[in-house]
């Protein structure tokens, strides 16, 4: 049996991962461990503030709250705090899908048992894993409602991976992938798109089968692009690459709270929620992550296709009075703005155009953290 706890609807937490470099040279440093001794020292920081399987990474852990404005205040202040800390120890903090131009053979996994065993398992590919992404989680009120909504979901995928992608360059290389951190990601066993499960215990009966064969130890080691949290009672969309801002945090997570909560009451009305294909969603998310902002998507299940951005547009007018109703109307409006401000794949490839330099890219991810370069004002 898979137990999932109880949410209230909507109710939303966030998870935010950023690397630490070196202000001088901008590559990465593994200094986590001093990151997170000295945060241990703040209290009430380290519930915020942990740490990831790279040396080279923390993450900024919310609070549950009900909106938007909530998640803002408290990543802002979490970020905050923790730039006294990094700026006295002479590290700067940046997020983005991947790092420009830091070499993945020059980083130091974490020392835990859980992250040795995945290396040990994936060896080459989760060796390359030197990825960061930002995950969003909806509280569920009901475990009947969560794998209708997490088929339903899987449409906006590509409007998700489209507006967040932010890496373009990856060891040093123009990948000419608006986010090869999806297809990165998606090579860790468990890892990609979710199956959809017409029932909850066909979902247990696939918990089941992976752990008796050995696959997961823990159900959390199913790494699906969006899948059931169980214990915290929500579904998490994982799709994201990190972004560097929190204005487009804040956007993307207007948009997920908006998508769902409006999933949600239609449930409650008795509708079903339309589904497409798995091969419909594949095609997408591949589409999203090699061309963006450009992506023409699958919309349907009857293989109408239109610009991401088109329908990103529609759906956000759409989703307007849900947005009303969850105090969040600004920051769903900013998902139009990547499109006039450009996605940061987009931004850091005119970086590069203008510049020739990567290190020039890395400088302007830092620059745009914390708030020297504007993006999505509000």
């Amino acid at each position: 049996m898979v137990e999932f706890a109880r949410s209230d609807r909507s109710t939303l937490g966030v998870e935010w991962e950023l690397a630490l470099v070196d202000p001088a040279t901008l590559d990465l440093v593994p200094r986590a461990s001093e990151v997170l001794d000295a945060v241990a020292e703040v209290p009430g920081l380290d519930t915020r503030v942990v740490g990831e399987m790279l040396t080279n990474t923390v993450e900024i852990v919310s609070g549950v709250h009900r909106g938007v404005d909530g998640i803002r205040e408290d990543l802002g202040s979490a970020v905050g705090r923790l730039r006294t800390i990094t700026d006295a120890l002479g590290i700067g903090l940046m997020s983005a899908g991947t790092h420009p131009f830091s070499r993945w053979a020059d980083q130091q996994v974490t020392d835990k048992e859980r992250y040795a065993e995945l290396i040990n398992r994936t060896q080459w590919w989760g060796r390359h894993m030197l990825i960061f992404g930002v995950h969003t989680h909806v509280g569920i009120d009901d475990r009947d409602k969560v794998l209708p909504i997490l088929s339903a979901l899987l449409a906006y995928v590509p409007h998700l991976q489209a507006v967040s992608a932010s890496s373009p360059f990856w060891d040093g290389q123009n990948t000419e992938y608006a986010s090869n951190r999806a297809m990165l990601f998606q090579q860790l066993p468990t890892a990609g798109l979710p199956y959809q499960f017409d029932t909850w215990a066909g979902y247990e009966r696939y918990v089941d089968d992976m752990l008796t064969t050995g696959v997961i130890d823990h159900v959390n080691e199913i790494r699906w692009d969006i899948r059931p949290s169980p214990g915290w009672g929500t579904i998490e969309v994982r799709v994201c690459d990190g972004m560097p801002t929190l204005a487009e945090v804040c956007a993307v997570t207007a948009f997920v709270q908006c998508l769902v909560d409006d999933m949600s009451e239609r449930l409650d009305r008795g509708e079903t929620l339309p589904t497409m294909p798995d091969w419909f969603h594949f095609e997408n998310k591949w589409r999203a992550a090699r061309y963006g902002m450009d992506a023409i998507i699958i919309e349907n299940a009857e293989a109408r296709e239109r610009v991401v951005t088109t329908v990103l547009a529609e759906e956000v007018e759409r989703l307007a009075p849900v947005a009303e109703r969850l105090g969040c109307t600004s920051d769903l409006q900013a998902m139009l703005r990547f499109a006039e401000a450009g996605a940061s794949y987009q931004r850091q490839i005119a970086e590069y155009e203008r510049t020739g330099d990567l290190r020039s890219v890395a400088r302007q991810l830092c620059e745009e953290f914390t708030g020297e370069r504007s993006v999505l004002q509000r």
